[in-house]
């Protein structure tokens, strides 16, 4: 078996799809499907199940990416390193947008001090589009909000933030010493987006106290949430990183939960994944910046 088998493999099982992965390649449809075929033939293993033009991978192949993926991710590394030597190769760094809005710069600056020769390349998305970035190797080392879904990743968290609830200055609540949940939905609820990683907390601790919310505004914003509640239009509970700012200048008013939200921010990347010794002092970092 050779490097282009395995690196053929790892992109029909991201794909499930021979012709996404032959662009990908920039191959031919038939050598992919020929790599693939040839590889069930040397393991006496079954890796695709076809039905009809899709095709769905088999618990085998399932097993059998792992090392495949591990054995393209070091071929890369090495790859990169010596094609790299004078400016000691490049880490692939991604990011959710918190993250990447509030943290990652702090983080970056001090990680290229450190290595000034080093080439950053960053990702700022979603928490889950960076988990699926890790799946692919397209990054080395994600740091999302969220814990990550797919068994194939390693989570291991370095810093913790706490959801705060946030009203007008002249809201009825602003005197309280603290407030609580079922408190707060008395109120029209300002919120963000489905999906987004404030949001599952705060739909979970809903969930657990069974207090059911209609929200007033969904918004992907959270700047456009905090002035929302700045004018008076209702309340919030966002995490402090983003809001931080807006309570020192007295736009909304914070008030602390008798139990504090809290939430674990991770660094993850891929249990197959090699870690070289800059990706290790890059996580080595994030854990004393974070304080875990």
């Amino acid at each position: 078996m050779t490097l282009r088998h395995m690196k053929i493999f790892t992109a029909v099982f991201r794909h499930s799809n021979i012709t996404k992965a032959a662009d990908e390649l920039h191959l031919a449809q038939p050598s992919v499907s020929v790599a693939v075929k040839e590889l069930e033939e040397y393991y006496g293993i079954r890796l695709f199940e076809r039905f009809g033009r899709r095709i769905f991978p088999t618990e085998t192949a399932k097993e059998f990416y792992g090392y495949a993926l591990h054995i393209v991710s070091v071929f890369e590394e090495m790859e990169k390193k010596i094609r790299n030597w004078d400016t000691l190769g490049v880490i692939r760094i991604g990011a959710s947008i918190t993250i990447g809005t509030h943290i990652l710069p702090r983080l970056l600056k001090q990680y290229q001090a450190l290595f000034p020769e080093l080439r950053t390349e960053v990702t700022i998305k979603t928490s889950s589009v960076i988990e699926q970035n890790i799946l692919d190797n397209d990054i080395d080392i994600g740091l999302i909000e969220t814990q990550p879904e797919s068994p194939d990743v390693i989570a291991r968290p370095f810093m913790e933030d706490y959801m705060q609830a946030i009203v007008a200055p002249d809201h009825p609540l602003a005197k309280c010493s603290e407030v609580t949940l079922e408190q707060l939905a008395e109120y029209p609820f300002l919120m963000r987006e489905r999906g987004s990683a404030g949001r599952e907390i705060l739909d979970a601790c809903f969930a657990l106290q069974q207090i059911t919310v209609h929200p007033l505004w969904e918004s992907a914003s959270t700047q456009a949430i905090v002035r929302g509640v700045s004018e008076g239009l209702g309340v919030a509970v966002l995490p402090c990183l983003l809001i931080k700012k807006n309570i020192d200048e007295h736009e909304v008013k914070m008030i602390p939960f008798p139990k504090p939200l809290t939430r674990k921010l991770n660094i993850i990347f891929h249990k197959s994944k090699y870690l070289t010794a800059n990706m290790n002092a890059f996580i080595s970092l994030c854990n004393r910046v974070g304080g875990i």
